[in-house]
């Protein structure tokens, strides 16, 4: 088999794809021509205004649901800052309270050990009388 005769059956089988689609496009034509154009127009009229209103709808949807959850981000920005100041100050009143329990205790320990040093001192007087 020779290349010219592989490129002629090539060049034949090519043809008849392009004559198949021919006869395809020339029956989608004659469909068009006899009156399937208009239902097809209509049928895109129908379509464009459905989208329309389905683009109004949203851009409505979107607009108040927007500015609704760009109030209730904002509060709760604000409720995050109030939040975030009681935190500041419970942890400082903590803290207060855990310096007030450490001087408590250390007081506490140092007139224990003086009552102790008393005893202590006591204790030889009363054991020589």
């Amino acid at each position: 088999m020779s290349i010219a005769l592989l490129a002629n059956v090539l060049t034949i089988i090519l043809c008849m794809a392009v004559l198949v689609q021919s006869v395809r496009m020339m029956k989608s034509l004659r469909t068009v021509k006899d009156g399937a154009l208009t239902q097809v127009v209509e049928a895109l009229q129908v379509a464009t205004v459905q989208a329309r209103a389905v683009l109004s709808d949203m851009k409505h949807t979107l607009g108040t649901d927007c500015a609704r959850h760009a109030q209730l981000v904002e509060r709760a920005r604000e409720l995050r800052d109030e939040l975030s100041l009681m935190t500041g100050i419970a942890d400082a009143a903590a803290e207060r309270i855990v310096n007030a329990v450490s001087m408590a205790n250390a007081q506490r320990d140092q007139e224990e050990d003086e009552q102790g040093a008393e005893a202590e001192g006591d204790a030889p007087l009363a054991e020589a009388a």
